[in-house]
């Protein structure tokens, strides 16, 4: 396989078209797409072509037994104007942790960084300048392999696209810990970044819409009693001080946001745990008045403080201030604009 990134470029850009005060995450979509195929049992070319449908077979296997696994970034620019990634080089990882765990060839690390770098390059123009906005960056890849039949494809693809948007949330969120419906058991792909993970997740997620929530909380599959995760974040807990996060247990998809905030806070002289806690235990510390705050943190929502927690019928009142939260939230923004110093060297430099 060439490493050499071909490169299409389109003929006139639509940045200039874009309304940066009005980008809703997943609607926008840059000029440009990066691609590699799989097939022979090897990496072909890679490329960077115009953004735009590509031909697939109706028997695609990712059609008919799922093999498909994405990432989720975000590209920033510092104060001199300069694109910045935050930890590529783990999102590279965890996509090979999933590719391995759904039977799919793993992606070269060293190109994926790279085929970013040169998609963020190409679009930077995209890249929303206000702070808190970003240019959300989806690392993906399926097989597309045309055949029906249960087995591991032979063909597949692999594609960054970027679409620029706005923050998520601007408000403090209300969970639903779901009791009948179930996120991930052991022994499945709840650490895997799956896209048949949030297939299974998006009628519970109406379901709690439904009721005046934001997300599901997931609890776990046996006893709905250990909290797992959000919809599409991570969670922390204040409890008397500390900061309790669920421990990665094999049904939890292991966050960069999640692995960056524990070494911030851990930085910053937080005692930070990471072991089971159980939606008793919070409801518990909320009519004892120990529960300082809760916050989830993922790489589309960034860190969303949660308000209440719906269980069972009843709300679990959280609180109405997140300052360790937001202190989390402006650090890292100011990281990724460069307000702040880089201390944990988080940030990847991109030039022309």
């Amino acid at each position: 396989m060439s490493t050499q990134i071909r490169i299409q470029k389109v003929k006139q850009s639509k940045a200039n078209t874009l309304d940066f005060n009005d980008i809703p995450l997943g609607r926008t979509f840059t000029d440009h797409m990066f691609l590699c195929a799989f097939e022979n049992n090897a990496w072909q070319q890679p490329e960077i072509i115009p953004m735009g449908p590509l031909p697939t077979h109706p028997a695609a296997m990712a059609l008919h037994y799922g093999q498909a696994i994405f990432e989720g970034m975000k590209a920033t620019v510092n104060l001199e104007g300069t694109p910045m990634l935050f930890r590529p080089e783990q999102n590279a990882k965890r996509l090979n942790f999933s590719a391995r765990r759904l039977g799919m060839p793993e992606f070269p690390e060293t190109l994926f960084v790279e085929a970013l770098k040169a998609l963020v390059d190409l679009d930077r123009n995209w890249i929303p300048p206000q702070q808190g906005s970003a240019l959300y960056l989806r690392p993906f890849m399926y097989a597309d392999e045309a055949f029906i039949g249960m087995r591991a494809a032979t063909k597949y693809k692999f594609i960054i696209m970027a679409s620029p948007s706005n923050p998520i949330y601007s408000k403090r969120v209300r969970l639903y810990a779901e009791t009948h419906y179930i996120r991930a058991a052991h022994g499945g792909t709840g650490a895997a970044k799956a896209a048949g993970n949030y297939a299974a997740a998006i009628l519970p997620t109406e379901h709690a819409k439904s009721k005046g929530y934001d997300q599901v909380l997931w609890l776990d599959a046996q006893h709905f009693k250990s909290i797992q995760e959000v919809g599409t974040m991570n969670i922390f807990f204040k409890i008397k001080g500390q900061i309790i996060t669920p421990n990665l247990d094999g049904a939890i998809l292991a966050g960069i946001t999640r692995m960056s905030v524990i070494e911030l806070l851990r930085h910053k002289g937080y005692q930070v745990v990471e072991r089971p806690i159980s939606i008793d235990e919070v409801r518990e510390a909320s009519k004892e008045g120990t529960l300082e705050e809760a916050f989830g943190t993922g790489t589309a929502v960034g860190i969303a403080m949660i308000q209440d927690i719906g269980y069972k019928d009843k709300d679990i009142h959280v609180s109405d201030e997140s300052p360790v939260g937001q202190m989390v939230l402006d650090t890292i923004n100011g990281v990724r604009s460069g307000n702040l110093k880089d201390e944990l060297n988080w940030m990847c430099r991109i030039e022309s």
